[in-house]
């Protein structure tokens, strides 16, 4: 059970990272960008899919006889990425000012982890399922029924979720994945209307967080077949190449076009236009699922009892699938204005009655859906100034902490893919490995590879068990 180092890995980003200074000096004579010098993943050894083993007996004796214990996960979703070119060739976590992480590299251990298996896609479900110790080729169905676990929303055999995005198209394009990120109380009131306008004994519509909602589907089992694009990947994308093809899809066509005659005129969007902001003025259909595989808890798995805080109905879907107490803390949000002395603060307080506890932060990745260089920095720095420097005194104090993204968000993209991240893992008993700073690169020149992200989690919680060779 013990990971692997790919030193081809590592020696490959060093050549990256060479050739990349090359190209953008070639770019500023040209001003031609590269494509095929973006970070490559590397070569992995095929392994056997399992499911997230139980603890062993010498690993539960070791975790019980340290009760006292604590440990702390920060998930600083998306923040990853790639160097941009038009700044200085560095990567937003290169760009960002982040003493307190940089100080906790220095005396913890620096790596990468691959948190998407290959061949699966590179979603925040995937990815975070990993990081909190669950192998996404045994666990994971699809993200509409782990978002629908979170909201409550029973699925029956038969019945049928998807993620159904509030947003605005303009002149045949996607204006906005997000419908600017629209209000709660608004999305609400526009979830009624759909649900009083197009739902029916087949199909309700339940209201979410902002502009991410469930649409679930009775009957029609073909729908599961049809190839969805996420709204997240098509920004200023014309939809009519995007809407979902193949088996199934006409009914979720037909659905989404039906919604355009419930939105656009709705109160709620005639006001929004009145105040120069973006209509809600179509359904977006997409990460289909079924029913979800029963989980073994965290606590059966890990030994430890855990809480989790996120503003994402996805990681609190999480958190429910495996006996995670979610904990609500007000004005923890999904986007750039969550409140991140709020969230830290409640998260801490939740160590008083956790072994573990869990903060999820999305702010990151939404920057990076909206190609904000900008903001994925600011949210970066926020979460250093505000949360990271907390996490410092609980160190300090014997708290063992994790930190890592899930996935890259690259700006240039604005979606995700599945490459590796760096994760950091400091506190009592960890010694430092040679790390400076909490960048990409700066994780690869250290050696340390995890090629199964969802080994981490283990090797985290019992000092018996090595993270590296």
């Amino acid at each position: 059970m013990q990971e692997e180092v790919d030193s081809r890995y590592c020696e490959g980003m060093k050549k990256r990272n060479s050739e990349l200074s090359r190209a953008n000096e070639k770019k500023e004579e040209s001003g031609r960008e590269d494509s095929n010098l973006r970070p490559q993943r590397p070569e992995r050894c095929a392994l056997p899919i399992c499911a997230t083993p139980r603890l062993p007996v010498l690993l539960y004796s070791a975790s019980m006889s340290a009760a006292n214990r604590k440990y702390f996960v920060l998930i600083m979703d998306g923040a990853a990425g790639w160097v941009l070119p038009a700044h200085e060739g560095k990567t937003c976590l290169e760009l960002a000012r982040t003493p307190n992480l940089d100080a906790l590299v220095q005396t913890g251990t620096l790596g990468l982890v691959h948190n998407v298996p290959d061949g699966m896609e590179p979603s925040s479900a995937c990815a975070c399922m990993s990081l909190l110790g669950y192998d996404p080729r045994v666990y994971y169905k699809g993200r509409g029924s782990i978002e629908a676990r979170s909201m409550e929303i029973p699925v029956a055999v038969g019945e049928y979720v998807f993620r159904c995005n509030l947003v605005s198209v303009r002149d045949g394009k996607m204006d906005s994945y997000a419908s600017g990120y629209i209000s709660n109380d608004e999305s609400r009131e526009l979830v009624a209307a759909l649900e009083a306008g197009i739902g029916s004994d087949e199909v309700s519509f339940f209201p979410g967080i902002s502009y991410r909602h469930i649409c679930k589907i009775k009957g029609h089992e073909d729908v599961l077949k049809a190839k969805c694009t996420p709204a997240h990947d098509i920004p200023g994308g014309v939809i009519a190449q995007h809407l979902p093809t193949g088996t199934g899809s006409e009914y979720l066509r037909d659905l989404m076009f039906r919604s355009v005659e419930v939105l656009e005129e709705h109160p709620v969007n005639v006001a929004r236009r009145a105040r120069g902001e973006v209509p809600a003025n179509m359904i977006w259909l997409f990460w289909g699922s079924g029913q979800i595989p029963p989980m073994p808890s965290f606590l059966e798995t890990y030994g430890l009892n855990s809480a989790i805080t996120s503003g994402v109905d996805l990681l609190q879907g999480l958190g429910k699938m495996i006996g995670t107490r979610v904990v609500d803390i007000p004005g923890v949000t999904g986007d750039i204005k969550n409140d991140y002395v709020a969230q830290i603060r409640g998260a801490v307080a939740a160590l008083d009655s956790s072994d573990m506890v869990i903060a999820h932060v999305e702010a990151p990745d939404e920057a990076g859906h909206d190609g904000s260089v900008a903001d994925k920095v600011e949210a970066i720095e926020r979460i250093d100034n505000e949360m990271v420097s907390v996490l410092r005194g609980l160190a300090k104090d014997g708290v063992k902490i994790l930190i890592a993204p899930d996935h890259p968000t690259p700006i240039e993209v604005q979606t995700h893919v599945a490459e590796p991240v760096p994760f950091l893992w400091c506190g009592e008993g960890v010694e430092s490995n040679g790390g400076s700073r909490f960048t990409e690169a700066e994780a690869a020149r250290t050696g340390l590879v995890v090629k199964d992200g969802f080994r981490l989690m283990g090797r985290f919680t019992s000092r018996e068990v090595p993270l590296w060779p």
